[in-house]
């Protein structure tokens, strides 16, 4: 019996989530895509997929420039299925990796791609042509600010349009 000083238990997602991050931050290569599998069948979708999306994002940055990131992509493109959030997620992060692997990407892919897209594009890459786009064409004003401040820092000058 609880006593009334142990305040409201947590939420079984709560804990079912907290589970799910830490079998994602340990599961090695070979069971990944079966373990992602297994959480995206919890009853609570939102759940599931968010603790997805946080490990799409913790994976992508590790492999980001690495050669596995293509053959990582479409593994977990043919396990996240017809899920749209998941599937722009990792798509998004594919624009990312061929950015930061100087790999063929078009303006408009950029300028075109969500805000969320754009913050971790200035957080995390360091294309000065990139850089450059988002400080005269970001989406937001807080983008290219941002975008000016890390060109600024990296010894590269822009012009805003």
């Amino acid at each position: 019996m609880s006593s009334p000083t142990d305040g409201p238990a947590e939420p079984d997602e709560h804990r079912r989530y907290a589970c799910h991050l830490r079998a994602l931050a340990t599961v090695g290569a070979d069971d990944e895509p079966t373990l992602v599998n297994e959480i995206l069948q919890d009853p609570d979708q939102a759940m599931a997929q968010s603790a997805v999306a946080r490990h799409i994002e913790d994976r992508a940055r590790l492999l980001l420039t690495d050669e596995r990131f293509p053959g990582w992509v479409h593994t977990m493109t043919g396990v996240i299925g017809e899920r749209d959030f998941l599937t722009r997620r990792l798509t998004e992060w594919t624009l990312l990796a061929a950015i930061a692997q100087d790999k063929p990407w078009a303006p408009g892919q950029v300028t075109a791609a969500s805000d969320w897209f754009q913050r971790k594009a200035v957080e995390i890459l360091t294309s000065p042509d990139a850089l450059a786009l988002l400080a005269g064409q970001g989406r937001t004003r807080r983008v290219r600010a941002a975008a000016g401040q890390r060109l600024r820092q990296q010894g590269h000058q822009h012009l805003t349009t």
